[in-house]
């Protein structure tokens, strides 16, 4: 291992830059060749902690490589396995809750009881949730080790909490997991104080008899599974049986575990300042949530909890398509919490469904225009998903009577391709398919690269994408004098918006800034329910692609380039010129200060600057 990193510090010595990938496999075969044996004595993907491993407990010996620290970033950018990882300027962690009763039961939802409603234990993200109890501590601290091995920088975290519908939680529980989230942040610039909470967590799950290893556990739910899947018993009363939810189940281990998954605000609130000036911050916290739990009193909430952005399960904004799915909300209540959601400031990113029973392609296609156009709705992002149908759901009997079918793959990248275009420059289709397995979809889409057949049937047409993803500069680089600032402004039912955004040659973007400016009737008529008053702006994105940039270090990239400020800037000026007197930033709790440093207060829910 050691001889081919030295012979791929040679290579870069020799050209002064990252290695291309055919360029790295050359040297990886070369050496695998050298050295006989039945497996491949050299896999890239080792190679990164072996030199992370020899420079952190092996100093002396490392320091005899000779690496200058110019060097050690070209290595870095060669090894780094999955760059897109952090492309887009944040290295992003999702988590997931316990299992929990849900406040809804619709059609095509999956019923894994191993998992928060809808979600099925092989999906990634919910493998690592189930290996660590479903602990938040456990699971932050796992993944940031091994984005850390994989060569992604660290240090500006967007939190994305996954698990069904949040306020369905306890609230001492919400605490407790937000507590646990920003004191994983904050442990992990000590690895010593990390390994001694994990190692005691483990043993506290252990002792309380709750099992985490795969076989444990699928022989643990198999016979309440079996039951859920027949239609003997629903979700909700298996799950809370199992997970001892809000009850007291003599022997279950879920029950001493609630005995200290508890915390207070002021707890997580120590934890939080503590964060503003870590060497892990946390720059996004995301929540998941249902319509018809958007409140201002559980966005007020929200926002103490340090929440910035709102997942939405939307699904359809077709009345019939939602009662013959079951979903259990209008589109009167949908509307109602976009403009709530605005007007806390929180990004809304909404999950909207295709091919849902009683839908077409022609109906979806009507559907997704008037998610994105109406004025009620225009999300800033979307997870656009074909439905999958999945044995134990409602849909698998509409399946076999004929009364739904899957999409074609034709009609299905047809329609997905039809939806990216009609998709403004303001937002961002973040998805287009769950991470579900093959082997748990009964019939429809299997293809884990969807998103590129759609970029290929994009790529025959010759209409241009404007959504934000496919436009983002990655791993590009641009001088500030390529850049040019455009301004979009566009109306909702309640705010006046503004989406500013720097972009690049060829329409690529480097950075945005979301200026959100409501309208003063609606203000007065909710002044009792909201945190802000009249003559108020409120910035609710800041975000600069490139590649993430460390905290305080500079580079090429769009990021650390002076973009975010001149975004800020010309914001203001905005807001002033119509007449509003402050501006509110929802902040996420690590970058409080670099908005301090942009003349913002801390002021209650948000920061404030006076115009």
């Amino acid at each position: 291992m050691e001889k081919t990193l030295h012979n791929i510090l040679g290579e870069i010595r020799r050209t002064n830059a990252p290695l291309a990938p055919d360029a790295l496999d050359r040297i990886i075969r070369a050496r695998n060749r050298e050295v006989a044996g039945p497996v491949r004595y050299v896999a890239k993907k080792k190679l990164l902690p072996f030199y992370q491993e020899a420079k952190e407990h092996r100093p002396e010996h490392w320091r005899t490589w000779g690496v200058s620290p110019a060097e050690e970033a070209l290595l870095v950018r060669t090894l780094q396995v999955k760059p897109r990882r952090t492309a887009s300027g944040v290295a992003t962690v999702t988590v997931l809750t316990k299992p929990w009763p849900c406040s809804s039961a619709c059609l095509y939802c999956p019923n894994d009881v191993r998992m928060p409603k809808s979600y099925l234990h092989d999906e990634p993200a919910c493998q690592r949730a189930e290996r660590n109890w479903f602990d938040p501590y456990l699971q932050i601290t796992a993944r940031l080790r091994t984005l850390h091995q994989m060569g992604h920088v660290t240090d500006k975290v967007e939190l994305i909490v996954l698990g069904g519908t949040w306020s369905d939680y306890p609230e001492a529980y919400q605490i407790w997991y937000m507590h646990e989230l920003f004191r994983a942040l904050n442990d992990m610039g000590c690895e010593t104080a990390v390994e001694r909470e994990s190692e005691t967590r483990r043993k506290q799950y252990r002792d309380a008899g709750i099992a985490c290893e795969r076989d444990d556990l699928a022989n643990w739910a198999a016979e309440a599974q079996a039951r859920v899947t027949a239609g003997d018993a629903s979700y909700n009363e298996t799950v809370r049986s199992l997970y001892a939810c809000g009850t007291h189940v003599d022997g279950n281990g879920w029950v001493a575990a609630a005995q200290w998954q508890t915390a207070t605000f002021p707890q997580l609130e120590a934890l939080q300042r503590k964060n503003e000036s870590t060497e892990h911050r946390c720059v996004g916290l995301v929540v998941e949530t249902r319509p018809d739990a958007v409140t201002p009193k559980r966005l007020a909430t929200l926002r103490r909890l340090g929440c910035t952005k709102l997942q939405m399960g939307i699904q359809s904004l077709d009345e019939r398509i939602l009662a013959a799915n079951h979903r259990g909300i209008g589109v009167d209540r949908m509307q109602q919490a976009f403009e709530l959601a605005r007007i806390f400031g929180f990004k809304t990113h909404a999950h909207f469904m295709t091919n849902l029973l009683g839908a077409t392609p022609e109906s979806d296609a009507a559907d997704y225009r008037r998610m994105v156009e109406h004025p009620a709705f225009k999300p800033d992002e979307i997870k656009l998903y074909p439905c999958a149908l999945v044995d134990g759901t409602g849909l698998v009997a509409h399946w076999r009577d004929g009364s739904w079918r899957p999409y074609t793959e034709q009609e299905l990248v047809n329609l997905l391709a039809e939806d990216v275009l009609v998709t403004p420059p303001f937002t961002r289709i973040s998805r287009m398919i769950r991470d579900i397995s093959a082997h748990d979809i009964m019939t429809g889409n299997k293809k884990v690269n969807l998103r590129q057949l759609v970029d290929l049937e994009l790529a025959k047409r010759s209409e241009p994408v404007q959504e934000i993803r496919s436009r983002e500069i990655a791993f590009g680089a641009a001088a500030n004098d390529e850049l040019s600032l455009s301004e979009i402004a566009y109306e909702t039912t309640n705010t006046h918006e503004v989406f500013l955004q720097w972009v690049a040659p060829g329409n690529r973007i480097a950075g945005f800034l979301r200026l959100s400016m409501p309208n003063a009737d609606y203000i007065d008529a909710h002044v009792a329910d909201l945190p802000i008053d009249a003559g108020e702006a409120m910035i609710r994105e800041v975000h600069v692609y490139g590649r993430v940039a460390g905290l305080h270090q500079g580079g090429q990239n769009a990021q650390h380039r002076g973009l975010g400020r001149m975004l800020i800037e010309r914001a203001c000026d905005i807001a002033r010129d119509n007449g509003y007197t402050a501006i509110n930033v929802i902040s996420a709790i690590g970058t409080r200060g670099y908005y301090r440093k942009q003349g913002f207060a801390d002021n209650g829910l948000y920061q404030q600057r006076s115009l």
